[in-house]
């Protein structure tokens, strides 16, 4: 353990992310001074986020080149100095794009050991509770309603359409090509599905939606998020997760048009949410998820891609989306 491999982020992008991007950097194993703790990667976890941290301050600071690049890891303890830590210890750590890092220790909670360890980074991590929260805290769906989801495949999508249909409502997603919507229907229950890459969104979903929409979960923004407003039911809610379709595209898609009369007319709440906003209910919401997953009520699906070096092509290939359900890098 003298050797910490690391992708750096090389040069801002601009336009479409590259591998030229990043580069791949060797340094020394960092100390944990007191009070921190050193972990070692598991696993890292890749968000259509790692994209828009690029492009300057969000709720996190902004990205510069020759950094680290930033990124949340399933962890597990080397070496502790701070008091209720010992190696070994499973956390989750924001420790970029390395396989090893110090983390002050009042910061990290440790994780339950279980089978398969990638849960704590998907459907029991900030993934789950993404889609738990928004769709649950945010969209306040109600039974009979209508849901729709866009990136209905990707990691919190698949959760947010399966979360919808147990509560009750009738779920419609909206996905890339014709397989991944057979799949989000046939594998995960949806009642409908949309694929985009056909065109005519806006169409498709008056079809699909011939009562309105009530709850729309955005993950994509553009020309999707505008079919969707067009489509609202009065008093219909808009969940704002993500914005995918701007984070990678050049020039980036145009904003929603006619938002203001919309929404004024229909009634809409359009709400934009963290998912630390929540945390204080976050074991009561765990234990919801648990026992869905346990009594196979939600299906869970992970995208496991091997190999630190191979972290840069893998986020091209997400905010392409190549990946069904959540996609995260195993490190060793």
């Amino acid at each position: 353990m003298t050797t910490n491999r690391q992708i750096i982020l090389a040069e801002m992008p601009q336009g479409r992310l590259t591998p030229a991007s990043f580069r791949l950097a060797e340094a020394p194993v960092p100390a944990p001074a007191d009070g921190e703790v050193l972990v070692k990667a598991r696993y890292i976890s890749l968000d259509a986020a790692n994209r828009a941290w690029m492009q300057g301050v969000t709720y996190r600071s902004a990205l510069q080149a020759g950094q680290v690049m930033a990124g949340g890891s399933l962890a597990e303890v080397v070496e502790s100095r701070s008091p209720g830590l010992a190696p070994g210890d499973l956390v989750f750590a924001d420790i970029g794009w390395q396989e090893y890092g110090t983390a002050p220790g009042k910061h990290l909670a440790r994780l339950p050991a279980m089978a398969p360890l990638t849960y704590l980074l998907s459907v029991y991590g900030v993934t789950g509770l993404t889609a738990y929260f928004g769709l649950l805290e945010v969209g306040k769906p109600k039974a009979g309603e209508t849901v729709v989801v866009s990136a209905a495949a990707g990691a919190v999508g698949s959760l947010v359409g399966q979360i919808a249909k147990l509560k009750g409502c009738r779920v419609v997603g909206i996905a890339g090509g014709a397989q991944k919507c057979a799949w989000i229907k046939d594998a995960l229950g949806f009642d409908e599905a949309v694929d985009y890459k056909a065109g005519g969104v806006r169409r498709a979903l008056r079809e699909a939606c011939p009562d309105g929409v009530s709850v729309y979960f955005d993950n994509v923004g553009g020309d999707v998020f505008e079919a969707a407003l067009f489509n609202m039911a009065n008093h219909g809610r808009i969940v704002c997760c993500g914005a995918v379709s701007a984070y990678d595209d050049v020039p980036p898609p145009h904003g929603p048009r006619g938002v203001p009369g919309l929404i004024v007319t229909k009634r809409l709440r359009v709400e934009g949410f963290v998912v630390m906003d929540f945390y204080a209910a976050r074991d009561a919401a765990l234990a919801e998820l648990h026992g869905w997953v346990e009594s196979g009520q939600l299906k869970v699906v992970e995208d496991v891609i091997d190999g630190l070096e191979n972290l840069p092509v893998a986020l091209i290939g997400l905010l392409a989306g190549e990946n069904r359900g959540k996609r995260m890098v195993k490190v060793d």
